[in-house]
Parts: C-alpha cells; structure tokens; sequence
C-alpha cells in the first residue's frame, strides 16, 4: 500500500477541494443559462441599461415593429425592467383565461400610482377584494342596466346640444376630436353629479378646469420614465413626471374633493326641509348612498374619488378618440358613409332625431364601429399585467414580477386571422359575430378575464349614440384641397391620429326643427 505524508494528503485536499468547488460553479452556471435560455427570445442587450440605447421616439410602435421579428412572444430589457410581450391569440388564452388569476395584477408606473390614488382605482387595483368589491360596486350598482336606463335623458339632453351646436357651425371646419370630447364630458359630468348646485358660470369653469387636468392626465401617463426603468433613481424624479402628475392630480382632487362637498351640503339642506333625493340619481348619489351603508359595502371615501377619476379619464378620452377614428375611416370610405346613413334613413327616419332604442338596430353601424376597434384598437397593448409568480407561456417562462404587454394592435392585424387586415372593411363584422366580451382573442379591444374592461356598457352605447347622431344629423366632407383624411398613427398610452381630424358639416335632415 502507497504511504502518503501530510504535504501530498494536504495537496490532494486542496486539489479535491478545488475540483469540487469549481464543479458547484459550473453546475450553477449551466442552470442559470439554462435559466436564461428558458425566457423568450429578443434583441440582445447591454448590461444594467439594457434595449434602452436603442429604442426610438415611438417606443410603443417600436414595440409592434419588433412583434414582426420575434412573434409570437418576445422580450426586453429596459435597467432592470423585463418586458414580456404577447402577440399571439392562442399565448393571450394562456394569460386571460388559462393563468388569469396569475396575471390579474397591473404592472402599474409611478406615474399611475400617484394619479389613482396610491393605486385605490379600479383600473389599477390589485386583484384582491378591495378591487372585487370596487369592480361589483361600479359594474352592479352604477352602470347596470337599471343605471343606465335611469340616467339615459342625461345622454340625450347633451347629444341634442352637441347636434345643435354643429349646426350652428354648417359650412365651417368642425375638429370632430374637440366635439367628441366635449360631448363625452359633457354627458359623463352629468351622469356622474348632475343633481349639484354647480351650475352657470361656476359650472362652465369647473368643466373646463376638468378638461384640461384629464387631457394632460392622460398625455402623462403614457410617458416612459426613468424612474420606472431605474427604481434606484426614482428618488430622483429626473423627467419631472412624477412631480407633473402630483400637481395635476391635485388639481383633480380639489375638484372633485368641491363636487363632493357640494353634494354633501345639498343633501343636508334637502333632509333638513324634509326632501330626499328621490327620483333619478346620478353616480355620485348612488356612491355616497353606498357609503352610508357601512354594514353592506366597505367604500371610502378615496374609493369613491378614485371611481370618479376612473370613469371621467376612461369615459372620455377613448371614446372621443374612437369616434375621431371612425369618421376618419369613415369620411375615406364614400361608401362605408353611404351604407351607415342609408341604415339610419330606414332605422331612425328622415324626419326623426337618434334615440338610445335605434342602437340595437343599427347593425351596420356596429359592425363599423368594431371594425374601427379593430384597426385602431384604442389602448393597444391594454393595461400591461404583472404575474404573481413565475409562470410558463408558449414553452417559455415569464417570470414573477415582470410586465406582460398583450399586443392587441398586432394580433388585431395579423393576416393569420383577418383577411386583407390593412383594408377598411366593416362587412367582415357581419359574417362575423364577434363581441367585446373577449371571448374570441383574435378580437378584444377591451382586454379579457378577469381584468376586462368594466365600462364596455357605456361605452358601446356613447359610441354608437354620438356616431349615429353626427351621422344622421349632417353629412360630412373634407376641407377644400384635402382629398382624403391623414391616417397616421400617434402612439401612446392610447392610440391617437397625429392630425386632428377636420371636417365641413351639411345640413341632412329637411325639418330644421330637429336641430333645436
């Protein structure tokens, strides 16, 4: 047997030591490529920035450019952010339906933190039961069927002073984007806290006020930022946007903080004479009833003025771009308009003005609007989605904390499911029943699951009525020397055309009476 002495024992120790240490290193290292290599594909990137070199200026139709080269998922890292996105209706099932509860978080920016309220909202809550209870609150209480039914002379009333106030403009240029806004504002401060004493002047300023704080509301959030990008820099605040965001949401705060507070005094000064608020209410009435019954429903106070916030911001600035959008299309498409106005003849009459009980009849019409969706999908990578733990998605893993974009402008686009999807086309709506309840992921421009919109009702019925309306009252054509309208795309938070859409009204109907 071969004796050894200390020295040779100690160097084989070390030796065994050694091997063995570097043997853990290479296996540690193997799995964590293997690790790696699991993620989905993408661009490569440089270490701590990332892709962030080589974005562009439009970052979002950046993002639908890349899904061209690395669909049906890929990824992207922007600092220490990783960015998943889905471009594909069969890896959209497996977030929506398959692993919905999974991804039912928002992955929500510092920018939307400090405008709802320290994330208090529907819209980026998290999935626990203070958003189950804010979603049953807002989809039973203020936008059921009996709701809407109770606040329908609301919309009518505003429709009519919009249709009157075109006519008073006949032969002039009309921003269809301003009106549609107006309108939309209009009609959802008068569901929203109709019965207040806000009214002439004080009223007028406050709406405006209202205007201007959603409008840039909106713009800011849509906004890349470092912060988000870099936590350790959010300290910092180096764009601003966080500062931005807090004054604007001040601004809103204090004026739904007086609606509120108005309302408040109303009611005591009502109950005092021995009045109540019977008859129609408006949202606010029905939410500060909610409040009062404690026992029932937990709703406070910052609930009440994130659900405020939630519908003025996403009542208002989507539909008005949809309809924008639609009579873009629309006005290019001569015969699209003759087919629209041709249903509202026989539906509505020619001596007859647009009421909420044509809407279901006006098939054409719907599948227009849809059509539009579909092309010009409003928030065209929904509201992005966090998952609770790491999950797999298409062979692939998505890990616990990242935020999955669901690309609906390219899937609503993708010449896999649509035929000719560059082409205008309302009548593939008609062979096709497709609805906005998600159900069918090569159409959902409200999103899907759990986190689906939950303003499709008022939605739909706004967007018909206002359409329907502007397009039975006038018809419509370009401006002298303007053959068709600008279809280019500004990308954001929602999708916007980069021009604003101008357009000469003409009197349609022969009866003036029905623009009074």
């Amino acid at each position: 047997m071969v004796q050894l002495n200390s020295n040779e024992l100690n160097t084989m120790a070390v030796a065994t030591i050694l091997i063995v240490t570097l043997t853990i290193l290479w296996l540690y290292k193997l799995t964590l490529s293997s690790s790696k290599s699991s993620l989905p594909p993408g661009p490569r990137s440089l270490p701590i920035i990332g892709y962030l070199p080589f974005l562009t200026g439009d970052f979002q139709k950046q993002i639908v450019d890349m899904a061209y080269t690395y669909s049906p998922i890929f990824k992207f890292h922007l600092g220490s952010k990783l960015y998943v996105v889905i471009n594909a209706p069969e890896l959209a099932k497996v977030v929506v339906r398959d692993q919905d509860k999974v991804f039912s978080n928002r992955d929500v920016t510092i920018a939307g933190t400090v405008v709802s309220y320290g994330c208090q909202d529907l819209a980026f809550c998290s999935y626990n039961s203070n958003w189950r209870n804010l979603r049953k609150i807002f989809v039973h209480e203020l936008l059921s069927n009996k709701s809407l039914e109770a606040s329908c002379s609301f919309r009518a009333d505003e429709i009519r002073k919009t249709i009157k106030n075109v006519y008073g403009n006949i032969g002039k240029e009309v921003n269809i984007s301003d009106i549609s806004f107006l309108t939309e504002m209009n009609v959802l401060t008068s569901m929203v806290w109709e019965n207040t004493s806000l009214k002439g002047a004080k009223g007028i300023h406050l709406l405006k006020d209202l205007q201007m704080v959603s409008s840039n509301i909106t713009d800011t959030i849509g906004l890349p930022n470092l912060s988000d990008i870099f936590p350790s820099l959010a300290r910092f605040d180096l764009q601003g946007i966080e500062r931005k965001m807090k004054k604007m949401h001040d601004k809103m705060d204090e004026i739904l903080t007086n609606i509120i507070e108005d309302r408040v005094k109303y009611n005591s000064k009502k109950s005092q004479d021995g009045d109540g608020h019977e008859g129609k209410k408006d949202f606010l009435q029905i939410l500060l009833d909610l409040m009062d019954q404690n026992e029932k429903v937990s709703l406070s106070i910052t609930n009440l003025k994130a659900l405020l916030l939630d519908t003025m911001l996403a009542g208002t600035e989507t539909t008005a771009t949809l309809i924008e959008w639609a009579m873009a299309e629309i006005i290019k498409n001569h015969n699209v308009m003759k087919l629209v106005q041709e249903e509202l003849t026989q539906v509505v009459g020619a001596n007859n003005i647009v009421e909420e009980s044509h809407i279901s009849k006006l098939e054409y019409l719907d599948a227009t609007i849809k059509e539009t969706h579909r092309l010009h999908p409003m928030v065209p990578f929904l509201v992005p989605r966090t998952p609770s733990k790491d999950c797999e998605v298409g062979g692939y893993t998505v890990p616990k904390g990242c935020c999955v974009f669901l690309n609906v402008y390219s899937i609503h686009r993708d010449p896999r499911y649509w035929d000719n999807p560059l082409e205008f086309n309302p009548e593939r709506f008609l062979t096709n029943k497709y609805d906005y309840k998600g159900n069918n992921l090569k159409f959902f421009p409200f999103g899907s699951g759990r986190r689906i919109c939950a303003g499709i009702p008022l939605a739909e019925k706004m967007t018909t009525l206002i359409l329907a309306s502007l397009l039975h009252s006038f018809d419509w054509s370009l401006p002298k020397g303007i053959k068709e309208p600008d279809l280019s795309e500004k990308m954001g938070f929602t999708l916007r055309k980069s021009k604003p859409l101008l357009a000469i009204p003409s009197q349609r109907l022969s009866d003036a009476s029905l623009y009074n």
